[in-house]
Formats: C-alpha cells, sequence, structure tokens
C-alpha cells in the first residue's frame, strides 16, 4: 500500500541579506510539521528556497560593487548554511536563479499574456523599493507605504499588468467553501474584507526601472515582476511545465498540502498565488497557514544597534534544539512571540535543564545506583502507577491533535506534560526511601522500569520538533526508537536493557549574567560591522545626498525586515510613574466629549521639554488583570518592533478582552516604574470627563503599530 503524499513549502527567503531568527522560525516551523507527518506514514515533499531577483538586491549588489549574481551566490549560500545549522530536513532547496525555474516562469508569463489574463499598460503611483510595491495615494497610510510604513515616492513606468478582477468572484467562492484554506480564521477575514470584498485592482507584473529579473522574451526592456517569479517556485520546484509534460513528481505532489508562510505576504499568497493558479488551470493549494511573527522583545531590531538576533549566535550560545524548542514553543497559533536572551536563559533553565535534562540524569542514575544499570519490569503495581501510565498513553492523541490544526507549540506543551509528571512520579514514589529497604527492592525497580518507559515514550514524540534532543535521549536508554503506532501500549521497553552507566548533560543551566556579556559583545561587533557596511555602501554611491538615501533604504530594509519578520513588534507603555499611588496611572488628557472641563493649569514647559517625550501608536497585543489590584490592567503593547509591558489604572472602564487588537496612543519613553509589583515600561493616554468615566485616547484613522504622534 503506498504511503499518502503531503507536500509542504515554506515561504522562499528573500536573498537580501543574511536571515535573522524570525526568518530562521519558519523552516524550523516547517520541519517540525514535515518530520511529524513523516511520523504518521506520509510521503514528505519538504521545499525551501531563495528568492534572489529585484531591485532591492540590484541596489545591495551596486553598493557592494558586485555583480547581483555575485550577491546572490554569498546570502543563498549564507542561508542553506544556516537552514542546515538547525537541523532542518528538507527535500529540496530552491533558487530563482536556477535556470530550470527561470525558464519556466518565462513560459508562464507568455501562456498568460497570450490567453489575454496580461496585457500592457503603464503605472503611475506612489512606489516603496523595499516591498517593490505601487500603492495609490488612497492606500497609502500616513503618506507611508502601507505594508512596511517607509517613505514612498511618485513613480510612473510601463508594465504589463494582470487582470486580478477576472477572477476574484471565483476566488472568493472558494475560499467560503473551504473554510480550511486560510489559517488562521483571522488571516482570511482579513483577506475577504480588506481585499477581495472591495474589489481587486489590476497587479503590476513586470517592472522597467531595473535590469537584475527574469526578462520577458518578447519584450526585453521588461523584466517579470517579482512576485510572479517567485510564487511560481512551489510548482517548477516540483516539475511543473506550462506548455509540455509535467513531472511525474508534480502530478503526485500538487496541489500543495501546505504553504507555511508569515503573516506579513499573506495577502500574495492567498490572493495572488491562486488567481495565478486559476489562471493556469491548476488546483489551488489545500491550505495557506499565515504564521505570527517573533518579535524581539527588547526594542526594535537595528543592526546599528547590534542587536538583530541571528540563529548562529543563539545556536552558539544555547544549542541548535534549546533554540527550536524556544522558537517553536513560545510561538502562539495566530498571536506574536517575544524572543530575548533574557527569555532564552529563563526557558532553557527551567524547561529544558530541569524539566527535561534533569528528569533523565536522576532516572538513569539512580538506575545505576540501585541496580547497577539494569532497568527491570518486576510487576510491582501501586494505584499511582495508573496515572502516569494514562498521562502517558493519552499523550500521543492530544499530540496528534494539536499537530492537525498545526498548533505546534500546544503540541509541545502536551509532551512536557508528560515529562512534569514523571517528575511528579517521582517525589510521589521516592525512590531514595524505597532503596533502603530491601523489601522494596523489587517496587523500586518497576519506579524506575515505569520512568524509563514514561521518558522513551515522551522521546519519541519528541523528535519532530528536537531530533537531536530524541536521538541523545533513547541513546543513553539504549531504547528503541518506535513509531506513533507503537506509542499506544505502556511496557514496551526491554525489561533488562542496561542504560548507559554515566548520563551526559542534556542541556546545562546558563547563567544569566554570563550570557548577556556574551550578548552585548556580539551587539558590539555587530553594530561595528554594520557601521563598516554603511560606510562602504555611502562611498560607493557617491556620497550624494540622493544614493546615500538610497543605501540607507536598501541597508534599512534588512533591518526593517528583521524588525518584521522577528517581528512586527510592538511597545507600549503604560501606567506609569505620576500614579505610584495605584490611582489613575493611564496618563489622563484634558477635555471630554459633551462638556467643557476646566482644570488647573500646571507648569508651562519649553519646546524642549516637550520635545522629550516620544508619543507613538501601539497595538494591544495581549491583556490581563493585576492579580491583587482592584484598579490595574497589564497590557502587552507592540509599537513598530517592540513590545512593552504597560500598567494603567483602567479595570474599572475596560476589560481584558476589550483591550486586545485597540490601536493606542503611548507616551513611549517614560522611566520604568513598578506598580503593585507589577513593571510598566510607559503610558497609555486616556481622557476623563466630569463623572470619572475614563476613554483611551485613539487615532482617528487606521494608522500603523509604531506611527509617531506629532
Amino acid at each position: 500500500m503506498s504511503k499518502p503524499k503531503y507536500y509542504i513549502t515554506t515561504a522562499i527567503a528573500y536573498a537580501s541579506g543574511k536571515p535573522h531568527i524570525g526568518n530562521t522560525y519558519e523552516i524550523v516551523l516547517a520541519d517540525s510539521i514535515a518530520r511529524y507527518k513523516r511520523l504518521q506514514g506520509y510521503d514528505v515533499f519538504f521545499q525551501t528556497g531563495t528568492d534572489e531577483h529585484g531591485q532591492k538586491i540590484e541596489l545591495k549588489a551596486e553598493a557592494a560593487g558586485i555583480t547581483p549574481k555575485e550577491h546572490v551566490d554569498k546570502v543563498a549560500g549564507e542561508i542553506h548554511r544556516i537552514w542546515d545549522l538547525m537541523n532542518t530536513s528538507y527535500d529540496k532547496f530552491i533558487r530563482t536563479t536556477d535556470a530550470d525555474h527561470e525558464a519556466q516562469v518565462q513560459k508562464i508569463f507568455k501562456k498568460l499574456y497570450d490567453q489575454g489574463d496580461i496585457y500592457k499598460g503603464a503605472y503611475e503611483g506612489m512606489y516603496c523599493t523595499p516591498c517593490e510595491s505601487f500603492w495609490t495615494e488612497s492606500q497609502l497610510v500616513d503618506g507611508k507605504c502601507p505594508d512596511c510604513g517607509r517613505e514612498v515616492k511618485p513613480a510612473r513606468e510601463e508594465a504589463y499588468f494582470f487582470k486580478m478582477s477576472k477572477y476574484a468572484d471565483r476566488l472568493i467562492e472558494h475560499i467560503n467553501a473551504h473554510p480550511e484554506f486560510i489559517q488562521p480564521v483571522s488571516r482570511k477575514n482579513e483577506m475577504m474584507n480588506n481585499f477581495l470584498l472591495p474589489g481587486l485592482q489590476d497587479l503590476c507584473v513586470s517592472r522597467t526601472s531595473f535590469k537584475w529579473g527574469i526578462p520577458v522574451t518578447f519584450d526585453d526592456k521588461h523584466v517579470i515582476y517579482v512576485w510572479l517569479d517567485a510564487l511560481t517556485n512551489y510548482i517548477t520546484g516540483i516539475g511543473y511545465d506550462c506548455d509540455g509534460e509535467s513531472t511525474e513528481q508534480f502530478k503526485k505532489d500538487w496541489p500543495a498540502d501546505l504553504h507555511l508562510i508569515g503573516k506579513d505576504i499573506i495577502r500574495f499568497h492567498t490572493i495572488y498565488w491562486p488567481i495565478f493558479l486559476m489562471a493556469l488551470g491548476l488546483p489551488l493549494p489545500k491550505q495557506i497557514f499565515g504564521h505570527p511573527w517573533l518579535l524581539q522583545g527588547d526594542g526594535k531590531m537595528s543592526k546599528s544597534k547590534g542587536n538583530v538576533l541571528y540563529a548562529d549566535d543563539l545556536v552558539d550560545v544555547f544549542g541548535v534544539d534549546a533554540v527550536r524548542y524556544f522558537v517553536l514553543h513560545e510561538m502562539p497559533f495566530d498571536n506574536d512571540g517575544v524572543i530575548s536572551w533574557e527569555l532564552m536563559v529563563e526557558r532553557l533553565n527551567s524547561d529544558l535543564a530541569n524539566t527535561l535534562g534533569n528528569l533523565v540524569n536522576r532516572t538513569i542514575s539512580m538506575t545505576n545506583k540501585y541496580f547497577g544499570g539494569v532497568v527491570t519490569n518486576t510487576g510491582v503495581t501501586e494505584p499511582v502507577d495508573e496515572e502516569l501510565k494514562a498521562v502517558a498513553l493519552g499523550v500521543p492523541g492530544k499530540v496528534a491533535a494539536k499537530m492537525e490544526n498545526l498548533r505546534v507549540a500546544d503540541a509541545i506543551t502536551e509532551i512536557f506534560t508528560l515529562f512534569k509528571r514523571c517528575n511528579k512520579y517521582i517525589d510521589e514514589t521516592m525512590p531514595w526511601a524505597l532503596a533502603k529497604d530491601e523489601a522494596k527492592k523489587d517496587r523500586l525497580a518497576t519506579v524506575l522500569y515505569n520512568l524509563t518507559e514514561g521518558i522513551a515514550i515522551g522521546a519519541a514524540l519528541l523528535e519532530p520538533f528536537m531530533p537531536e534532543t530524541s536521538e541523545r535521549i533513547l541513546a543513553q536508554l539504549n531504547a528503541k526508537k518506535r513509531g506513533l503506532e507503537e506509542l499506544d501500549t505502556f511496557g514496551l521497553y526491554e525489561s533488562g536493557t542496561k542504560v548507559v552507566e554515566k548520563p551526559e548533560i542534556l542541556f546545562a543551566r546558563q547563567d544569566m549574567k554570563e550570557v548577556l556579556a556574551k550578548a552585548e559583545a556580539l551587539q558590539e561587533a555587530q553594530a561595528k560591522a554594520a557601521a563598516e557596511e554603511a560606510a562602504k555602501e555611502s562611498a560607493a554611491q557617491g556620497g550624494s545626498a540622493n544614493a546615500a538615501g538610497t543605501a540607507a533604504n536598501v541597508a534599512g530594509g534588512a533591518a526593517n525586515a528583521a524588525a518584521n519578520v522577528t517581528g512586527s513588534a510592538a511597545n507600549a507603555a503604560g501606567g506609569a510613574a505620576d500614579a505610584q499611588d495605584g490611582t489613575c496611572t493611564c496618563g489622563c488628557a484634558d477635555g471630554a466629549a459633551e462638556a467643557v472641563i476646566d482644570i488647573e493649569p500646571k507648569e508651562e514647559i519649553t519646546f524642549e521639554d516637550f520635545g522629550k517625550m516620544q508619543f507613538q501608536v501601539g497595538e494591544i497585543i495581549a491583556c490581563e488583570a493585576v492579580k491583587k489590584s482592584r484598579k490595574l490592567l497589564c497590557s502587552q503593547v507592540k509599537i513598530g518592533s517592540q513590545v512593552k509591558q504597560i500598567v494603567s489604572g483602567i479595570k474599572a472602564h475596560y476589560t481584558p478582552e476589550e483591550m486586545v487588537g485597540k490601536r493606542v496612543m503611548v507616551l513611549v519613553n517614560l522611566k520604568p516604574a513598578k506598580l503593585a509589583g507589577v513593571l510598566s515600561e510607559g503610558m497609555l493616554l486616556c481622557a476623563e470627563d466630569e463623572n470619572g468615566e475614563l476613554a483611551l485616547m485613539v487615532p482617528e484613522k487606521p494608522m500603523p503599530s509604531g506611527a509617531e504622534i506629532c
């Protein structure tokens, strides 16, 4: 009987620079899903790669004094190295500069042109170079790019366009008929309400203002727009031929079972890509999952600041599986996650070194101490054993249910529930006490057997997420690797097996001060390298203001992209120092909706004093009540690429549920203070009327997180 197929892809990484930890999260997430599917018996094909064309790359190469191909060869090699470092089990690494891919893209463009889906025209609008996108004036947010928040410039150029509206109704019908097509549901609602239902504009699919792209065969002034080029990798990589015979692999694997992508490019994958496929007469992928971002926890990521987090730096300090564990376990299903050096240390010490590592070490050490390393099931059971067995046998099904819905973090939590239960079992049975009574030796043997079996089951389930750790645990136990179908029975560990004489430390505890010292040294080196790179780019651009601006835009693009994929983070600050007594902590402003309120004026300040205050728009991504406080709410607020914790005295006016999702005005640079023992890093601005009713100050128009209030 043949295995069912499962074709999974990541977005291909843009080859403008070294991938940061947010980019790396996606490949690790996809790898965990692919590995789990293989355990389930699927014939998995896992594809990733690099997107290597476009104006940004042309500018980067020019600034570095090399050709675009030399630039992308270097960057693609670095991406390849990091994907391998993270032990990802991809089956194909495609590059959009591969000759077979380029040839197919040209044929696809010609086919769509010949059938009338592409036509020639001219584009005039506001152009964002980092996003390589045109926008109309109405689409801009505060005069800036609605995707990245950066400057746009007026531009006009001859271009070919794709008739998006021709297929829009078909796509809407498909999405309505297949609720699983776009996940999470919030992403589907965003695409429907913001783009499809208001009506699609025709899409620019060629460019003439730069040359680093795939030429249009019948009009060599034009190169093919990077998204039409990049998106088609999902079919060219498995052998699609639009005017010939596609390969057997394409016939087997298409449609894709899962496109795994960051939420910032969900529009391209759920609107443009399905419509391109419809035009080609191909079935649509079964599911597109727009995962959230991994946010920098201690401020906006910036090369110049030296605080961009890279996977290889983290691996040097914590190890591959510790980094895999963190990025997978700390990322919620549909909300952004946060990463920092401090959080990494805390998780490694608590979850990995203590809960897991100490469990394995103690169990093997006690087996060696009391039985010469031989694990024997003597069958002397007590009621306490049944709960451990029930947890061990229940976890595989719970993990399967979580993975079916792509809730990877929750699946890992279920596995660690088993490890925690094993630790509790040690406390309940007290093997050291049993060892003092010769009459209880058989009972002690059974206790250690049950622990060994529980760990072996957990290690088998851990393989997709932490493959090296799983292998190391099983090797120390001398346990056979089990398939998922074998995890429905407790007691398959062969009685009489001998464990290793000396257990190895799976995860060494880390000292916070030492790690932060290493991080500081890395930041200094990174900032120095960024300054040198900026100087080279400025010199290469000839020192003109325009060229320097271009270089800054390109260099900033890498840092901003880093901030975007590790997060579109957010910082907000609230409830700060002017309310240390626990009264209103929200920075109430003057005025009310229906009345004129006079308040006693405070001391006048100078413009310079006012200029010291930094106000920005923040998005509340999480909120909870502060324990033991009647007035305080604690919000996690994202601003640009930061997340800040803000405590505000508005519990009487807003529930935590009402707070989540609001765009609010934030005083960002207020000195941190503790309120009711909880750190607050800023202030949410509110207005208060004569009755003491409070209202959060919110932007009149939709504003991106991080927009400056001036």
